[in-house]
């Protein structure tokens, strides 16, 4: 059995470790959005959701420390075969083509993973380490009616799609799901996918910005 040091250093054991870490993420962000949408129900359903999470206690920081955990072994395993790939392409093709599976999404991979970085700290001193005395309702809503927060909030979330279709992509690609009969209508699904994901995410400031007497 592979050991996870072991996993870190083999290609094959990196790119598997890649698509579970990204699985979770992408599985807790479906239910982080789920979550959230609760907003459009208005400020009594959002609490009650906010009020229901709080009350599972430790439960609540032992998912945290086991999220942190599977985001770092994600930005670890990212690093590590974006190094392996430059080292094992040190010459930049003359041509830039998107033949042979390259995309957008493909290109800039460690790109837009720098981009959600910067993001989630941002969001993390936003809404996590502030102050609790305050309803979360109105934290959200004295956070996202600024336009330029509410603006950077959904270029990140654009960044994001543009970085889960890719990975997306690479997830069933590392598990053996794919055929040249279907390739084409499996990637089509990977970017509908993030699409309908990223699109959660940027309702939420778009409407917080545009509505002065959204619900909440």
């Amino acid at each position: 059995m592979m050991t996870l040091p072991r996993a870190l250093r083999s290609s094959v054991g990196q790119k598997v470790l890649m698509a579970i870490s990204g699985t979770m993420l992408s599985l807790f962000l479906l239910v982080h959005g789920a979550g959230n949408s609760t907003l459009f129900l208005g400020r009594d359903s959002f609490l009650s959701y906010a009020e229901k999470l709080h009350s599972l206690g430790v439960l609540v920081s032992l998912f945290e420390i086991s999220l942190l955990a599977v985001f770092l072994l994600h930005v670890a395993v990212g690093i590590a075969l974006f190094l392996q790939n430059n080292a094992a392409r040190p010459v930049r093709y003359q041509v830039d083509k998107s033949a042979g599976g390259r995309t957008p999404g493909s290109r800039t991979m460690p790109y837009t993973g720098v981009v959600i970085l910067i993001f989630i700290v941002v969001h993390l001193l936003n809404f996590h380490f502030t102050d609790h005395s305050i309803p979360i309702a109105d934290i959200v809503k004295n956070v996202l009616s600024q336009p330029l927060t509410a603006l950077f909030y959904m270029a990140a979330m654009a960044v994001l799609c543009l970085h889960i279709s890719h990975g997306f992509w690479s997830l069933l690609q590392t598990f053996g799901i794919n055929h040249p009969k279907y390739n084409s209508a499996l990637r089509n699904a990977a970017l509908a996918l993030a699409l309908l994901l990223a699109a959660l995410f940027i309702l939420i400031p778009l409407f917080t910005l545009s509505m002065q007497d959204f619900p909440f």
